[in-house]
C-alpha cells in the first residue's frame, strides 16, 4: 500500500476490494506521520483514537457489505481554527493553547458523517493571520518540497498535509488566499467556494464577511468529492446560503470546449518569468483544449491589497476583543486590576502579527478615520465586485495565476510585513466579491529549484461546478505536469 499514491477514489477501490482495511490505512498514515512529520511539522494536534474508531466503523459496513458514504476511509486533516469536540483547539495561539470545544465545527461533522477519519488538527498561522505558517505561535511548518521554504499560509499545515502524504484530504479556512496561496506553493489542490456555499458554524473568526472553509487535495476530483459533502444550508450560520448544492462529480466531466476563459492584463503586469511561463503553457493547454481566451480588464485590481487589509483587520480587532482572559482561554495571572489582566494576558497571549493587525484595525475604525479608512474601503470592495461581475457578463471563467511567487526561504519574509501581504495580491480580489477559486498545479519553476506554481481559476457566484470541470479538463490534459 503505497500511501503517496492513494486519491478517495482509489482508497474506496481499495476498501470495497478488501485490498486494505480502514484500520490498516489509519494506522499505515499515522506511522507515516510519526516518521515524517518530525521534519515537516504539518500538525499541532494527532487524534488517533477518533480516527480509528471511524475506521473501525467503516470496516464493520464494508464486511456487512452496505453502501460506503463519499468518504469512506478517507484519512483527513483539519485546521486548527475548525473547532472540534473533546480534541485541543488552539488557532495555533498561546492564548487558546489548551482549549477544548464542546462540539465539532458543522464541516468537521459532515466530514466524519461522509465516512472521513480525522487524523488530527493542523499548524497554521495564528488565528490564521499570515502567509506563510511562520506565524504560529508554537513553531513554523515547513514546505514538504523544500524544508528550507515556507508552504504558503495561513493553512499551510493542511497543505502540507496533503502534499506529503500525511493526508489524504485536509480542510482550511480562507479569507484573502489561505486555502490556494499553500495549494500553489505546495503543489496541490486547494479551492473556496463562494462566500455561504459552505457553513462557517465553528470556524473560529478571523473576518468574518470573508472567511471560508474549504478542501485540499491530490487531485481535482478528490476536493470535488469533499466539497460536495462540506457545501449546503446550515441552520446554525445565517450566512450560509439556502441555494442547492449540484453533484460536482456528475458534473465534471462535461465538454468544456468553447467556454471562454478571461485573463485580465492587470495581474500578468511584472510578473516573474518563471510564473508567467508556466501559466502561459497553461493557457495555451486551454486553447488546445478549445476554450476561447480572451483578454479582460479589470481596472480596480491596484487597490485590492489596500482596501483587503482595512477590511479584514478591522474585521479582526472586533472578533478578537473577546480573547481578554475573562470567559475562557489564557489569563496572565499577577495583575493587581482588571485593565492590567486584559493587557498582560493578550500582551503574552497573543503573537507580533495578531497584535499588529489588532491595532491596524482598531485605528481604522477609531473615530475621525472610519469614514477615511473602513468606509472608503467598503466602497472599494464593491467596485472590485462589479469589475468581476462585469467580467463574467463575457467570460465564463478567470485564469491568473495564484501567487506571485514561488515558495520563498524561511524567514525571508518575516521582517517586512507589506512583502508578505503582496503575496495575497491575486487571491484577494475573489474573497473580496465572494467568488469561488481554485488553485491547481501548473508546472515548476526552473531556478533557483524546482518549486511548484499554481494556476487560479475563479468562476461567477455558486458556479463551483463549472470552475470544478475546467480544472478537471486542465488536470486530464497534463497541466498539472507543464514545465
Amino acid at each position: 500500500m503505497e500511501l503517496t499514491d492513494l486519491t478517495v477514489d482509489a482508497i474506496r477501490a481499495g476498501l470495497v476490494a478488501r485490498e486494505f482495511s480502514a484500520e490498516e490505512l489509519v494506522r499505515a498514515t499515522l506511522e507515516r506521520i510519526d516518521r515524517e512529520d518530525k521534519s515537516i511539522r504539518a500538525y499541532l494536534t494527532l487524534s488517533p483514537e477518533r480516527a480509528l474508531a471511524k475506521a473501525l466503523e467503516i470496516d464493520r459496513r464494508v464486511a456487512a457489505r452496505e453502501e460506503l458514504p463519499p468518504l469512506a476511509g478517507v484519512p483527513a486533516a483539519v485546521k486548527d481554527v475548525l473547532s472540534t469536540q473533546g480534541l485541543r483547539t488552539t488557532c495555533a495561539s498561546r492564548i487558546l493553547e489548551h482549549y477544548i470545544p464542546p462540539y465539532d465545527a458543522t464541516t468537521v461533522e459532515r466530514l466524519e458523517a461522509a465516512g472521513a477519519s480525522i487524523l488530527g488538527k493542523t499548524n497554521c498561522d495564528e488565528f490564521a493571520m499570515g502567509s506563510s505558517t511562520e506565524n504560529s505561535g508554537f513553531f513554523p511548518t515547513h514546505n514538504p518540497r523544500d524544508l528550507s521554504r515556507v508552504p504558503g499560509g495561513s493553512s499551510g499545515g493542511s497543505a502540507a498535509a496533503v502534499a506529503s502524504s500525511l493526508a489524504a484530504v485536509a480542510l482550511g479556512s480562507d479569507t484573502g488566499g489561505s486555502i490556494r496561496q499553500p495549494a500553489s506553493l505546495t503543489g496541490v489542490v486547494g479551492v473556496m467556494g463562494t462566500y455561504g456555499r459552505v457553513s462557517r458554524d465553528g470556524l473560529v473568526a478571523f473576518a468574518s464577511s470573508l472567511d471560508h472553509v474549504g478542501p485540499f487535495g491530490r487531485t481535482v476530483v478528490d476536493v470535488a468529492r469533499v466539497l460536495g459533502v462540506i457545501a449546503g444550508r446550515d441552520p446554525l450560520d445565517w450566512t450560509s446560503a439556502d441555494v442547492p448544492v449540484p453533484d460536482y462529480l456528475a458534473e465534471l466531466d462535461q465538454d468544456v470546449r468553447g467556454l471562454k476563459v478571461g485573463v485580465p492584463d492587470e495581474y500578468f503586469a511584472g510578473l516573474s518569468a518563471e510564473i508567467g511561463d508556466n501559466i502561459q503553457k497553461g493557457l495555451d493547454l486551454f486553447a488546445r483544449l478549445g476554450l476561447k481566451i480572451e483578454r479582460i480588464r479589470m481596472p480596480h485590481t491596484e487597490y485590492a491589497i489596500a482596501c483587503y487589509y482595512i477590511i479584514c483587520t478591522a474585521e479582526a480587532s472586533s472578533n478578537l476583543a473577546r480573547y481578554d482572559g475573562v470567559r475562557y482561554g489564557f489569563r496572565e495571572t499577577g495583575a493587581e486590576e482588571l485593565r492590567e489582566m486584559y493587557r498582560k494576558t493578550r500582551d503574552h497571549g497573543f503573537g507580533a502579527e495578531v497584535k499588529r493587525r489588532i491595532m491596524l484595525g482598531t485605528y481604522v475604525l477609531s473615530s475621525g478615520y472610519y469614514e477615511a479608512y473602513y468606509r472608503k474601503a467598503q466602497n472599494v470592495r464593491t467596485l472590485i465586485a462589479r469589475d468581476l461581475l462585469e467580467a463574467f457578463d463575457e467570460v465564463d471563467v478567470i485564469v491568473t495565476p495564484t501567487s506571485p511567487i514561488p515558495a520563498f526561504k524561511l524567514g525571508e519574509r518575516m521582517d517586512d510585513p507589506l512583502q508578505m501581504y503582496l503575496a495575497d495580491i491575486y487571491t484577494v480580489t475573489a474573497s473580496l466579491a465572494g467568488v469561488p477559486g481554485i488553485s491547481v498545479p501548473c508546472g515548476l519553476t526552473r531556478c533557483p529549484a524546482r518549486l511548484p506554481v499554481g494556476m487560479q481559476i475563479i468562476a461567477k457566484h455558486f458556479d463551483e461546478a463549472r470552475l470544478l470541470r475546467v480544472a478537471h479538463a486542465f488536470e486530464k490534459a497534463g497541466g498539472f505536469e507543464i514545465s
